[in-house]
């Protein structure tokens, strides 16, 4: 599995807040030995003989004019050709110095440099780096000497899937919330996403848990075993252009609030030590990049406000910041929002998706290397799998893609379109091994209403509305559906090319108000969430199908939770 790789190295444990990434430490800070350089050196390629890395170097110590850095491999690694540094090597032993143009590296500066190199059985990462003749990644043993270990836990191994082999973390806030329902215990100890959906939910805001408590309670959660913990990165300036009940604090031109408030402290939250040894997913900016496909420029479906996110590429720039900061941390893994079939499954929009999104993987010093996979179905609500009809099914001589439901869309369900689109990417350029996750939160349709065989074949439309498990007006409509059930439980591995099916939403949040509620979060009236509203151009002009007296956005909705209780598929036993 050719994923990025950062190096952990046993010496790093004497580092404060020490991970895979170079960290500066203050050589002033009372009880903090000096660190006089780190090394980051990552895998982000690998095959069956070779494989490409980068390195990036930190001078902690005085400014030089020139520098070398010299490691040596344990098994036969070969450097074969390199880039942004003279790399030369004999024996073991290789020494990467300086070009002519980045020979100055300040107190605090920090020189990045990559290669290819070969090799054969093992290509283990180098145990020390000497910058100058000076071992780095270590302390000086100046005053304060080395600090804490770091968790006895250890650092996570990075793996394929972080999903198998591990228990996933129970909010105990959402848990708290649904066992209070009738019945919620049925459900209570289901894992779900956290989000943080502004700046003030990194330290907790309104009486809730704070990303460092629920990664301290991650911990104890965890114990000797493998755990995950989910958090939802959602916070874009200009967030949501096309819904209101969803847009967020930060206006459309502060990237730098986004990149200085809101990502800087949470990478440096997931980067404490404290916390390598938990495996740290991050759903990275739901609802921004496909809206730069199908809601802007001449389309029917277009929002002034997402041609403004496209003409000042806030989204594209604020998504790589993300992914090239979190990817920083070893034990993260990113996935970015893929939105889902009754959005991104036509034509028109399924190659240009794919192309937005590595664009965005290689913005702001991002590589699609940053990229562990990708997440469709986001706090939505499309059938996981449709097994009523399928796509060249014909009635009539009519497609069934020719149907009001279908409306030429090539994928029925989200697994189709997700093993689809996964293949995609891959020929976007991201990696051939990406895993993709499926939220089924909300989309199993259950109940009585759940048709249990194929509609009518008197037309092609009563024969899909007849058959088919989403009963919603539209598969555009977001906004707390009517008749929804709990979908899926959440699971590692369930189907080729998918590493889990999530409960990213948790069940029972509100999508948004039914009316206007005054709030100090930036969040709007849609009228997509009013149960009155007779539709627009993105869901075809069809009624909104949302439940009546929702609350904001977040906020706990008692009748929808008992609701996807109620219409839960598989049932709640």
């Amino acid at each position: 599995m050719s994923r990025t790789r950062t190096a952990l190295l046993a010496a790093m444990a004497l580092v404060a807040g020490a991970t895979g990434t170079a960290f500066a430490v203050d050589p002033g800070s009372a009880g903090i030995a000096a660190v006089p350089c780190t090394v980051d050196y990552k895998i982000q390629n690998q095959w069956s003989t070779g494989f490409t890395a980068a390195v990036t170097v930190t001078n902690n110590s005085a400014a030089k004019s020139s520098w070398s850095l010299k490691w040596s491999y344990a098994g036969n690694q070969k450097v074969t050709s390199g880039w942004n540094a003279k790399l030369s090597q004999s024996g073991a032993a290789v020494t990467a110095a300086n070009e002519t143009y980045n020979a100055q590296l300040a107190t605090g500066g920090s020189v990045s440099f990559g290669f290819q190199g070969s090799y054969s059985g093992s290509n283990a990462i180098p145990a020390t780096f000497t910058l100058d003749g000076v071992t780095c990644n270590v302390d000086d043993g100046g005053p304060g000497g080395p600090t804490d270990p770091p968790d006895p836990g250890g650092p996570s191994t990075r793996v394929n899937n972080p999903y198998e082999g591990a228990k996933v973390y129970v909010n105990p806030e959402w848990s708290a919330n649904a066992a209070a329902e009738p019945g919620g215990s049925r459900v209570a100890g289901q894992p779900t996403g956290v989000w943080l959906d502004r700046i003030a939910a990194i330290n907790g805001a309104g009486g809730k848990m704070g990303l460092r408590a629920h990664l301290d309670e991650a911990l104890r959660q965890k114990g000797s075993g493998e755990l995950v913990v989910q958090f939802v990165i959602y916070n874009l300036p200009g967030r949501d252009c096309s819904a209101l009940a969803s847009n967020g604090e930060l206006k459309a031109d502060e990237i730098g609030r986004y990149k200085t408030e809101y990502i800087d402290p949470i990478k440096a939250i997931l980067a404490d030590s404290k916390y390598a040894s938990l495996r740290i997913v991050t759903t990275v900016e739901i609802d921004s990049l496909p809206n730069l496909v199908t809601n802007t420029g001449s389309r029917p479906t277009a929002v002034p406000q997402c041609d403004v996110m496209k003409a000042n590429g806030n989204y594209v720039k604020g998504v790589g910041y993300a992914l090239n900061k979190l990817g920083d941390v070893p034990n993260v893994y990113n996935y970015v929002d893929a939105g889902h079939h009754g959005w991104i499954g036509w034509d028109d929009n399924f190659g240009p998706t794919a192309t937005i999104m590595k664009e965005a993987a290689t913005a702001e010093g991002a590589t699609v290397n940053d990229v562990h996979g990708f997440i469709t179905n986001t706090a939505n609500y499309s059938a996981l799998k449709e097994n009523n009809f399928t796509i060249n099914d014909t009635v009539g001589g009519k497609s069934v893609r020719e149907s009001k439901w279908v409306d030429w869309n090539r994928y029925l369900d989200e697994l189709s379109y997700a093993q689809a689109f996964r293949n995609q990417l891959v020929s976007a350029g991201f990696d051939s091994n990406i895993g993709m996750l499926i939220d089924t939160s909300r989309n199993g349709w259950g109940g009585s209403a759940r048709p249990t065989g194929p509609g009518a074949t008197t037309s092609i439309d009563t024969y899909v509305d007849g058959g088919r498990y989403d009963r919603r007006f539209n598969a555009g409509n977001w906004c707390n559906q009517s008749g929804a059930g709990l979908g899926e439980r959440p699971k590692a591995a369930p189907a080729a090319g998918i590493d889990a099916y999530v409960w990213m939403k948790p069940p029972g949040e509100s999508d948004g108000a039914s009316k206007q509620i005054p709030n100090d979060e930036g969040k709007g009236f849609d009228r997509m969430c009013d149960p009155t509203y007779t539709g627009n151009p993105r869901n075809n002009n069809n009624m909104s199908g949302a439940l009546p007296d929702a609350p904001l956005s977040g906020q706990w909705f008692s009748a929808q939770f008992r609701q996807l209780m109620q219409n839960a598929y598989p049932p709640l036993s």
